[in-house]
């Protein structure tokens, strides 16, 4: 009865909180750990967190705190946090024979970000079907490279592994074995693991709507405007972070200087995938020049796309800003892209999807720069790695005071979920009157 007054929104909030909640009852027992001692609390807490918002943020290395049946246990959390915990709940509600409801259907539209109910079951049985063949194909790539370095059962759990992580845009790695936190660095050169791993953030980040019109296309010869934008914006992004990484960081001794051409070229391009949303690295972060980790930041905020399994303001949001903007300066009523107007709703959605994400960023940067005692740089390049769900760090989250990690748990929680899904979960539990039906008279402020 209660669930049935709750929002989609809200429902989506309680669902992704309860799996957290169950990661981290799992993540707590002592059988989850190399030491076969309970892990602490707030420890686990910010594992789970991490995992189901598919971030990749760790206070604690994976691969020499937890188990096998941690590892798994993480594993799962990717996957139930990547694709949505909705996603798997209609998956075997089919398979019993049970009929999705309308108000099912409405949650779905929500966690997918759709703007109309039908056809989100057909998506959800697409976006499994896609998940499958995708990192089934990472794996047998990442196996094909790993097994002859780890053997055979080794070689195998670390491609499933990072296959599934990097399809999710997590970030989460096993090779802390040799290194501690050390991500993909000792495969900076490597053209197999690099581009197996960026080729799956890419098709995870791309969003799954666009991998469906992607696959259609000799059938239909069309994409719509969200395709165009996001392949656009993605195409664009990553390359301009290759140049900018690249030029920046050619003669830095720490991250490219030591690295031949061609090495060079394959760090930046990979650096500038994993920036936006998943979190590896093959470059020391915390060496990059000040004016590259500020880059970072930016590209980080942006995110992913949406439907897909990254975070960020998303890129459809900051192609619609910058629209408008140019739409302005050109004195034009209409935002126009690819012979399409978007509608004024969609472009007051962006504004405020990213005002109430640099509130939360700037909030959250300000809290961190007092609990930790540290500068602004590292605080914001924390913070809205937590936000993107990225994962990237400088080196302050091993070493976040309990205060820090509850503010970088629930900056990974709303980065997730999105600000606006939240504030409209909060919003409409304590505000239940109708839009007024008065409409004031007209008048215009002075701007800029």
């Amino acid at each position: 009865m209660i669930l049935k007054r709750l929002t989609p929104s809200q429902i989506l909030v309680i669902g992704f909180a309860l799996t957290i909640l169950t990661g981290t009852l799992l993540l707590s027992l002592p059988i989850s750990t190399e030491s076969g001692k309970s892990l602490p609390f707030i420890d686990a807490l910010f594992t789970s967190t991490s995992a189901v918002c598919v971030t990749g943020l760790v206070v604690v290395d994976t691969a020499t705190t937890f188990s096998t049946f941690g590892e798994v246990v993480i594993l799962l959390l990717i996957q139930i946090g990547g694709l949505g915990f909705m996603t798997f709940g209609t998956f075997f509600a089919i398979l019993v024979g049970k009929k999705i409801g309308f108000r099912e259907r409405l949650i779905l539209k929500e966690a997918f970000n759709q703007l109309n109910v039908s056809g989100v079951v057909r998506l959800v049985l697409m976006v499994l079907a896609i998940t499958l063949i995708i990192e089934g194909l990472g794996f047998t790539f990442l196996a094909i490279r790993f097994v002859p370095e780890w053997s055979w059962g080794k070689g195998l759990w670390y491609a499933l592994f990072h296959s599934v992580s990097a399809f999710n845009n997590a970030g989460f790695d096993l090779f802390g074995d040799m290194e501690k936190f050390s991500s993909l660095i000792r495969y900076v050169g490597d053209p197999m693991v690099n581009l197996t791993i960026s080729s799956l953030i890419i098709l995870g980040g791309i969003g799954f709507v666009v991998i469906l019109e992607l696959a259609q296309f000799c059938m239909t010869k069309r994409l719509s405007l969200h395709s165009k934008l996001v392949l656009t914006m993605t195409a664009f992004l990553i390359f301009a972070g290759t140049i900018l990484i690249l030029g920046t960081e050619w003669s830095n001794p720490a991250t490219l200087g030591k690295l031949s051409f061609g090495d060079k070229l394959l760090a930046s391009y990979f650096q500038s995938v994993t920036t936006r949303t998943a979190g590896y690295n093959t470059l020391n972060i915390g060496d990059m020049y000040p004016a590259m980790l500020f880059f970072i930041i930016l590209l980080m905020f942006v995110g992913a796309s949406p439907s897909s399994t990254g975070g960020g303001v998303k890129t459809t949001t900051l192609a619609t800003i910058l629209l408008a903007v140019w739409g302005m300066i050109r004195g034009r009523d209409n935002v126009v892209a690819y012979r399409r107007r978007i509608p004024y709703n969609q472009v007051y959605k962006a504004l405020t999807v990213t005002v109430a994400a640099l509130v939360l960023v700037i909030t959250i940067t300000m809290l961190l720069t007092i609990t930790e005692h540290t500068d602004i740089l590292t605080s914001m390049f924390e913070t809205v790695s937590a936000f993107g769900t990225v994962g990237l760090t400088m080196g302050l989250t091993p070493s976040l005071s309990t205060a820090g990690k509850i503010l970088i748990i629930f900056t990974m929680f709303a980065g997730r979920l999105g600000p606006m899904t939240i504030a409209v979960a909060i919003a409409r539990s304590l505000h239940h009157q109708q839009e007024p039906l008065i409409r004031f008279p007209e008048e215009n402020p002075l701007i800029g």
